[in-house]
């Protein structure tokens, strides 16, 4: 029998280094990386990395060797081949100076398609829609970069017109259901097709090129050139689904890219938001209705539980609401406001949006138009003011959006504090630190009372477990003080008719009753529920407690799982830690403001 050979089968036969790779593809190592990105190849990570190395030590790129088989059939590797074969023919026509056949072969350049390895990894238009996230966060970053060394104008542009035909999208669809405000830039949640879809449009800032090439912009370009062949595809596909006319027809000097545009960055960003404040043009030329997407909820409480079912009426009540939440209202932005993602938001529930025409084009009505409901405003006063509309500061929009109401514009006055801007993407009823002001207050609450034939069943949620204790202790108080004022009047009527009667033979008849009524009564308060009192907990006890208790579970855990247990246990104190130093940094910031209000309070006396 023939002796099996050392590192001839198992992980050492299952995975490939990157330097074999490239021998079997016989491709360049900027060819091989660009291959991978756009066929969504990527590095793995062995079980036993030393046996996988076939013994060496030292560390590996290594892939799966059936992800290079498959990279083996690649159309496009051919394509990348006649690259390297047309730069070796074309700089031998150079250097011996034939321009006419280096013409020629300039003609001949080969072009590399990617259409067949977009539908390969999205088999379904639902799985290019999960996948959406990173594909727009990218093409939005890039359509605001100038042109550079590694990126050319051409792409930033093309990132821009797909960027914008998808927020048409969202506006004509009104899709829009989060939005939030960060130092990254403006996170957005649109609801397409039943998927959520996260992205960030980043703040604009002026570009300034940095001395150390911190980053790799030649891998994220080849990022883009899979994701835009992708987003064009999705835009497709979801303009005819709101029978859009595609591609959409902007109007003429918008996205057009001139010597004047390419040289002044703020233009270029200034048509960008133009494009975004026209009506498309539709193939039925009738709006869709409003109230199509209805759930008709008596065909559903034929085969579903109530109660899922009035989950469900609510969630579409209020996105229904959300839908035209400013829909009959005019906006006008002042020139030191971010734009862009205001228009988004304003234009995708029913606003219209303008702003001054000699700064910015693509306004559609002036300042001086008396029928403006509201005017945002970033700077802490104004000189002229109307007295027919609002002056809020931008938060306003994104909080309304947010709480899918219209919100009292009071908080929101120019030179106004304005109130913390909390995240809509961080779940209530999550265990780590929850800031005070989503803490419901329980007097808020109003507690009515019912009587004992009409007590009706309600199951209610509470906002979270401190707001349903206290009102639990409440009712018990409440019960306990009635049923003791019921004891009290008893004794008290019955000491009146000792008073009242004084013959010894109501006495002898009524005793009896008497004591069974005292019994019965005594007997109902010892089974009444007392309000707690209030004992001191020993801290040094409850930590030895919950030391005990951690040591025990920690020796009831299986060797094999000592590791994933010690990551919980890691886990859990990275979050505690985490929560106690948002507790120490709130504090502090509280502290601050009382120190500045009694500052405030001495210079006014």
């Amino acid at each position: 029998m023939r002796r099996p050979k050392k590192y001839g089968s198992g992980e050492a036969k299952q995975y490939i280094t990157r330097r074999a790779a490239l021998r079997k593809l016989q491709l360049s190592l900027n060819d091989f990386r660009r291959l991978c990105i756009i066929k969504g190849v990527y590095p793995r990570e062995p079980k036993h990395r030393r046996r996988a190395q076939k013994g060496s030590s030292e560390i590996k790129i290594l892939y799966h060797a059936k992800d290079i088989r498959f990279l083996l059939h690649e159309p496009i590797v051919w394509t990348l081949r006649d690259y390297k074969i047309f730069a070796k023919k074309t700089g031998r026509d150079r250097a011996i100076k034939d321009f006419r056949n280096l013409k020629r072969r300039l003609a001949q350049y080969p072009e590399l398609k990617i259409d067949h390895i977009v539908k390969e990894r999205y088999p379904t238009f639902i799985d290019a829609i999960k996948d959406l996230d990173d594909c727009l966060t990218l093409l939005f970053l890039f359509s605001t970069f100038p042109s550079l060394r590694l990126i050319p104008r051409d792409q930033s542009a093309l990132c821009r017109r797909l960027t914008i035909e998808f927020l048409h999208y969202i506006i004509a669809s009104k899709s829009l259901r989060k939005v939030f405000i960060s130092i990254k830039g403006f996170y957005f949640q649109a609801d397409i097709k039943g998927q959520k879809v996260t992205w960030i449009v980043p703040h604009y800032y002026p570009f300034k090129p940095h001395s150390k090439e911190e980053v790799d912009f030649k891998v994220m370009s080849i990022f883009v050139e899979f994701y835009s062949i992708m987003l064009g595809f999705a835009n497709y596909r979801l303009y005819h689904s709101q029978n859009l006319a595609y591609p959409p027809q902007f109007p003429v000097g918008v996205l057009k890219d001139s010597e004047e545009t390419l040289n002044d960055e703020s233009l270029f960003i200034s048509d960008r938001i133009a494009a975004l404040n026209f009506e498309l043009e539709r193939t039925d030329k009738i709006a869709e209705d409003e109230d199509d997407n209805v759930v008709d909820l008596e065909l559903l409480e034929q085969d579903g539980d109530s109660r899922r079912i009035l989950k469900m009426k609510k969630e579409a009540q209020e996105i229904a609401r959300l839908k035209t939440l400013f829909k009959g209202l005019k906006f006008f932005i002042n020139r030191e406001v971010p734009r862009e993602p205001l228009v988004i938001l304003l234009r995708s529930f029913g606003a219209r949006v303008s702003w001054d025409p000699t700064v910015f084009s693509g306004a559609t009505f002036d300042e001086s138009d008396e029928t403006i409901t509201h005017q945002i405003i970033d700077r802490p006063s104004l000189n002229k003011q109307y007295i027919s509309r609002d002056y809020i500061q931008p938060q306003w929009v994104f909080d309304c959006v947010n709480k899918r109401q219209l919100l009292p514009t009071s908080k929101y006055f120019i030179g106004v504090v304005l109130p913390p801007h909390l995240s809509p993407f961080v779940e209530p009823n999550r265990d780590a630190y929850i800031p005070p002001e989503e803490i419901l207050d329980p007097a808020d609450i109003e507690v009515h009372e019912q009587s004992d034939e009409e007590s009706p069943e309600i199951d209610v949620e509470p906002v979270n477990s401190e707001v349903s204790q206290n009102l639990m202790d409440f009712q018990l108080e409440k019960a306990y003080q009635e049923e003791n004022a019921e004891v009290d009047q008893f004794v008290q009527s019955e000491h009146e008719e000792k008073s009242e009667n004084g013959f010894e033979e109501s006495k002898e008849k009524n005793s009896n009753a008497n004591e069974k009524e005292k019994r019965r009564l005594h007997e109902k308060k010892n089974m009444s529920v007392a309000s707690g009192k209030i004992c001191k907990e020993d801290k040094r006890l409850l930590r030895k407690n919950k030391v005990d208790e951690h040591r025990l579970q920690a020796r009831m855990v299986k060797p094999r799982h000592r590791n994933l247990f010690r990551k919980l246990i890691r886990e859990k104190q990275v979050k505690e830690k985490e929560e106690w130093l948002l507790k120490k940094k709130r504090r502090l910031i509280d502290e601050k403001n009382k120190e500045a209000k009694k500052a405030y309070k001495k210079t006014k006396a």
